[in-house]
């Protein structure tokens, strides 16, 4: 009977309204958000970012190495919960995120869940120029 019972307790993987077994990371509630660019005088994004608590996002961060850029965002990366970041196929699963620098033209991938709502915003460092900074609202 205890079989029974544990083997009740299990998500149904059809459910439609549901996430499945793997919950809210599941691929049912993952979005993947516009690139951001690193390069000498080019716009960081063609868009800012509307998020969803609770809905895992990915996103690209491509840089063409024309100069060393970095991007900085610390309360936004306090605001999610980063899983991982994927460099040339190396997974990194950190506890919190300060910033990134590209030294040289790479590309690297994050996936979070967005937490905390609020207004933020990711940027070159340095740069005053509106189109080197990227805002972010988590609803």
């Amino acid at each position: 009977m205890s079989c029974v019972a544990a083997t009740g307790a299990f998500a149904d993987d059809d459910d439609d309204d549901g996430f499945g077994l793997a919950g809210i990371l599941s691929a049912k509630n993952k979005e993947d958000l516009s690139p951001i660019t690193l390069s000498a005088g080019v716009p960081l994004s063609e868009e800012n970012w509307e998020l969803k608590s609770g809905t895992y996002y990915e996103f690209e961060i491509e840089a063409d190495g024309s100069q060393e850029l970095a991007l900085v965002g610390a309360e936004f990366f306090r605001a999610i919960w980063i899983d991982e970041i994927v460099i040339e196929g190396l997974e990194i699963r950190p506890l919190g995120l300060d910033s990134v620098e590209f030294d040289e033209a790479g590309t690297m991938e994050i996936g979070f869940l967005a937490i905390k709502p609020g207004s933020y915003h990711m940027r070159i460092p340095g740069s005053t120029g509106e189109t080197q900074r990227i805002e972010i609202e988590i609803k």
